[in-house]
């Protein structure tokens, strides 16, 4: 496993719950880094400034680019940690659920990172992960528009190959621990159901609303969805943003057919 690249996405949660999980997996590495002298680690690309072999942090100005890597690099060890939660629901990692995860962090942060990324999921399977305290952390670092980015990718790993109860259950107490409302949690999970009422569901009404209350609907979920709400994500996940976007338009367009409207 590299550890430049796993260092420089540790650094945001060195001090949280993410940190500490991430941190087990990066003791050897650590130790190689002391035993051969250099006196940083990773690429600087944390919000805590760039760690050092002492333990400290550097202290310096953090340009725009630096905080928009450092928005992707704590986006990131979020999935990987709560993908492994929802993985582990069933009791079994399947290979659709792994090659998921790879496949999702390959667009976004290229092949290597792909490739470790599989050796982080694989190591955090046998550990233990508190969704609550991983969440209260997530909270913190991410804002409401980047937390539901999240949840839909999580939702869209759970389902790759069937969606069992277990693995709802994760998805529900994971969307409590990072404070979704139960609406958007709802949508999130009907964006992907075929139930009478799923079209409903996605815009965040029961099938009784109005003509005009889905009309409404229908422009606040999709202000809230819209992918220019995670663009500091970066130009690749903004761009899989654009699915919860669609989404809701199909929606709406559903529900217009069906109404006449």
């Amino acid at each position: 496993m590299s550890k430049k690249w796993l260092f420089g996405f540790l650094g945001w949660a060195f001090f949280g719950p993410i940190g500490a999980l991430l941190g087990l997996l990066a003791g050897t590495a650590f130790d190689s880094l002391s035993s051969s002298g250099q006196n940083e680690i990773g690429d600087g690309n944390n919000p805590w400034g760039r760690a050092t072999s002492s333990g400290g942090y550097s202290t310096r100005n953090t340009s725009s680019a630096q905080y928009r890597n450092e928005q992707r690099n704590s986006f990131m060890m979020s999935l990987l940690v709560l993908a492994t939660a929802v993985i582990k629901a069933d009791g079994k990692l399947s290979n659709t659920e792994l090659q998921n995860v790879k496949s999702f962090i390959r667009t976004n942060f290229g092949d290597q990172a792909a490739s470790e990324a599989e050796g982080i999921v694989r190591q955090l399977m046998v550990k233990d992960i508190n969704i609550y305290q991983v969440g209260a952390q997530i909270r913190t670092y991410m804002n409401y528009s980047q937390r539901l980015q999240l949840f839909q990718y999580l939702v869209q790993l759970a389902q790759c190959d069937g969606m069992v109860q277990a693995e709802l259950d994760v998805l529900d107490s994971i969307a409590g621990a990072i404070s979704l409302s139960n609406t958007d949690r709802d949508s999130l999970l009907n964006m992907y159901r075929q139930q009478a009422d799923s079209a409903y569901k996605v815009l965040g009404i029961e099938p009784s609303a109005t003509d005009d209350e889905v009309r409404k609907a229908y422009k606040r979920m999709a202000l809230k969805y819209h992918p220019d709400k995670v663009a500091t994500l970066g130009d690749d996940v903004q761009k899989a943003a654009e699915e919860k976007f669609k989404k809701v338009q199909q929606a709406y367009e559903q529900i217009k057919k069906e109404r006449g409207m």
